[in-house]
């Protein structure tokens, strides 16, 4: 929230001064370093005949001002609403206000840096280049033309290259380069666009493309630029280093091309995502609202959702799926890539192999990426910090205020900036999960929230996931008091961190810190009702949840609902053989495994001996531990439905399922119905059983009903039972307050479907907007609840006195 502080009146005049004229003191806070705000400042202060200094500090921005009340007034008010584009202005405070000589000072100065204490200014997120940049790149007669490295204050790399606070050259990876006098000249003049942009380069002093292949280099320089858009133009594959790691490119109209790709990348359904140059070449592939169309213009230029055209491209780039991941240019080099003429669309996907970590350092990528690439185009600006391109949607419905934009990955151009919240009793470290892992760092009224790391399985993720906790706890000079992580024993993080600091360790249940997540977004507090849909995450008893009806608030939840236990059989096999949760799905609704396989023609791809066995690991529960967990029954219902028996990627039956909808949001007239178990004793948690619902999707499939049909009424069915759950427990402890998170709500027609029917029904109902509802938003909510916990120890202590 933007806020003008300004003491209430003033100051006395001094004999001999006028008491029109005064001396303020004025802090800035929020993202107010690299992104040209003291140049900014000091045109404004000039403008309006105002005199004084401005400097960065390890607070923001600070500047003292002297002259006209009024226009000292004006000038407040500009330092907020005339912001430069990349700035986020959050506080604009004068903390000083002294009468003056009238005329006093003369001359508005930029003065250095200044190092105060802890670091609290915001690290500015990575940006696109902007249209100035733009331009100079593709002017033949302009010193910078066709330099893919061209940037200003106002665009440009910036968390990927920096390494401490406050913001200047030689705390980037930047330093090792001396700028020549042109770049010089530019850089210390304030009336200069590249007035202390840090990353300032040229040709002749910054630096440089090389092109290698597997025998060594090849080109540098503007010939490696022209020999590789020939070699994408032919349909090779090329690892390119961009902003904050390698993408993998093909021409994306190249159908051999991709079909290449997929194979050495070992990704054979996973969509691609894809780069065009502007908005008019992103509309003939896919169809782009105006909210759409603002995300891909964007500072951050994220990967958005779009709803494809069939047929502008090759199926092999997004199959079975409605959806195409566009992105415009985020450097000059991606512009300078689609430049060549027949070549308007890139595939550009994550530059990683199988199991690793998108590659950012090139010693990584020439060692890694020729497993899938035929070459390398590289260059010696180090990334200093790995961040992936960020993944958006954006939903419309007439339930909806305005356009609701959800997370699918939050990273380049959105990290670290943080979430507000209440005030937090002292800093807190988060680890996150264990996929889709983020950390976050908590302080004060803020939780900054990295970006996208990934899985800990893999060692390499797991040593950026520490790079990652470091980087951030010494950019902002903080020890925590508390590190939360998520209470699974086996977790890494977890393990980590109590082989580390087991006194200051926070266990938190996974689904509390998925529902406190989206309570912290929204800056919600009281008793509240969690609807926490996902995958898996280790419950109070031992066991895996993952169909939770939790009530609280930070400090504690109770179970009050949840899905009826799933036997998965293999355990983590069955995620990746969802064939397997359809089986014991279908064999406890029908209570037979013939008239499972005949009511299911699905199931007729299991032999007879894996039908017998599966059998009798259901019915004698051997290595086939149950799960209460909503994206297992959407695996299962999906392999019941033939969509996919095999995942090759987390989610991809669930994923598919819901495409069938082709993001047609209406509601099935008919939808199935649940089952609800009351507790024996009255006391505990009801438990909704799928069991009904799996014994009329047999019923459909039986009577021809189409697929897409079927996959409507079960959606339908899960929004419905959501309402009447929610209207149950209102019934019983009045709460009207919901929020929804977990990576089930990803699922976009669950999600928006679920808003509506519980506003609708009088709720006040809550998704996620600021961070991801899968499992990439659980650090922000393990540092409230750790937050939370450690503001009632004081409390505690007292009360045992």
């Amino acid at each position: 929230m933007q806020q003008i502080t300004v003491p209430d009146g003033s100051p006395s005049a001094a004999p001999g001064t006028s008491p029109s004229a005064e001396q303020w003191l004025i802090r800035v806070c929020g993202v107010v370093q690299g992104v040209g705000y003291r140049p900014f400042v000091h045109t404004l202060a000039t403008s309006l005949g105002l005199s004084g200094w401005v400097l960065n500090d390890s607070h923001g921005v600070r500047t003292e001002v002297r002259g006209e009340v009024a226009r000292l007034n004006a000038f407040v008010v500009a330092l907020r609403d005339d912001a430069p584009l990349l700035a986020r202005v959050d506080e604009v405070r004068v903390e000083d206000r002294t009468s003056v000589p009238a005329g006093a000072g003369a001359g508005f100065e930029i003065r250095q840096s200044a190092r105060t204490g802890r670091s609290s200014t915001i690290v500015p997120p990575d940006s696109h280049v902007c249209a100035d940049c733009l331009r100079e790149v593709r002017d033949p007669a302009d010193r910078r033309y066709r330099y893919p490295f061209t940037n200003c204050t106002h665009c440009g790399p910036r968390y990927s290259l920096i390494k401490g606070l406050p913001y200047d050259r030689e705390q980037t990876t930047m330093a090792s380069f001396v700028m020549c006098a042109d770049c010089r000249r530019e850089y210390e003049d304030p009336a200069d666009r590249r007035y202390h942009a840090q990353p300032n380069a040229c040709p002749a002093c910054g630096p440089r493309l090389t092109l290698s292949s597997p025998a060594g280099e090849l080109a540098t320089g503007d010939d490696a630029l022209t020999a590789v858009t020939e070699a994408l133009a032919q349909g090779r594959i090329v690892a390119v280093k961009s902003v904050g790691g390698f993408h993998l490119a093909v021409d994306a109209r190249d159908a051999g091309a991709v079909a290449r790709l997929r194979r050495r990348k070992k990704r054979d359904s996973k969509p691609f995502a894809v780069m065009v140059d502007d908005l008019r070449a992103a509309a003939r592939l896919a169809d782009c609202g105006a909210a759409e169309a603002e995300l891909l213009e964007s500072p951050a230029r994220p990967i958005v959702l779009l709803r494809k055209v069939p047929g502008a491209l090759p199926e092999e780039i997004a199959p079975r799926n409605p959806n195409l991941g566009v992105m415009l240019p985020s450097a000059p080099l991606h512009h300078l890539l689609l430049d060549r003429p027949g070549l308007d669309v890139l595939v550009m996907t994550s530059g990683n192999v199988s199991g690793y970590p998108i590659a950012y350092r090139n010693e990584d990528a020439l060692a890694q990426l020729f497993e899938v690439a035929d070459l390398v185009l590289h260059h010696d600006r180090d990334i200093h910090v790995r961040v992936d391109d960020s993944v958006v949607r954006c939903s419309d419905h007439p339930a909806l205020d305005t356009p609701l934009v959800t997370f699918l990955r939050r990273s380049r151009g959105y990290a670290p900036y943080p979430v507000e919240v209440d005030a937090l009793p002292g800093p807190v470290l988060a680890y996150g999960a264990e996929l889709k892992t983020t950390l976050a760092l908590g302080t004060d009224r803020k939780v900054y929230v990295s970006q996208h790391i990934g899985d800990l399985k893999n060692d390499e993720t797991f040593r950026s996931h520490q790079q990652t906790a470091t980087h951030l706890t010494e950019l902002y000079d903080l020890r925590p008091r508390q590190v939360a992580v998520d209470m699974h024993p086996s977790f890494r993080s977890h393990v980590l961190a109590g082989d580390e600091r087991p006194e200051d360790v926070v266990e938190v249940q996974h689904h509390h810190a998925h529902m406190a997540s989206c309570m912290a977004e929204n800056r919600l507090t009281g008793t509240t009702l969690g609807v926490v849909f996902d995958g898996a995450g280790y419950g109070l008893d031992g066991t895996i949840w993952g169909g939770e009806f939790l009530l609280g608030d930070f400090a504690g939840v109770d179970r009050v609902a949840h899905l009826r236990p799933i036997p998965l059989l293999g355990g983590d096999m069955a995620v990746h053989q969802p064939v397997r949760t359809a089986f014991a799905l279908a064999l406890e609704a029908l209570g037979d495994p013939g008239a499972a396989v005949a009511a299911f023609p699905a199931l007729g791809e299991l032999t007879e001996q894996e039908s017998h066995v599966y059998t009798a690991m259901v019915r004698r529960g051997i290595n086939a531990p149950r799960v209460s967990s909503m994206g297992r029954l959407f695996d299962g219902v999906a392999a019941l439905l033939g969509v996919c028996s095999h995942a090759e990627y987390e989610a991809q039956g669930p994923i598919e399922l819901e495409g069938l909808l082709g993001r047609d949001l209406t509601p099935a007239d008919r939808p199935y119905r649940f089952g609800v178990t009351e507790p024996a004793d009255g006391t505990g948690p009801r438990v909704v059983d799928p069991l009904p619902l799996v014994r009329d999707l047999a019923a459909d499939l039986a009577a021809g009903t189409p697929v897409e049909t079927v996959s409507r009424r079960f959606h339908t069915a899960v929004v419905r039972m959501v309402v009447e759950m929610c209207a149950g427990r209102r019934a019983e402890h009045g709460i009207t307050q919901v929020v929804l998170s977990g990576g089930v709500f990803l699922n976009e027609f669950l999600l928006i479907n679920c808003i509506a029917a519980l506003r609708e029904a009088g709720f006040d109902a809550y998704p996620h907007r600021l961070v991801p509802t899968n499992d990439g938003g659980i650090a922000l909510g393990q540092v409230m609840v750790a937050g939370a916990r450690l503001r009632e120890r004081p409390r505690a202590a007292a009360a045992s006195k």
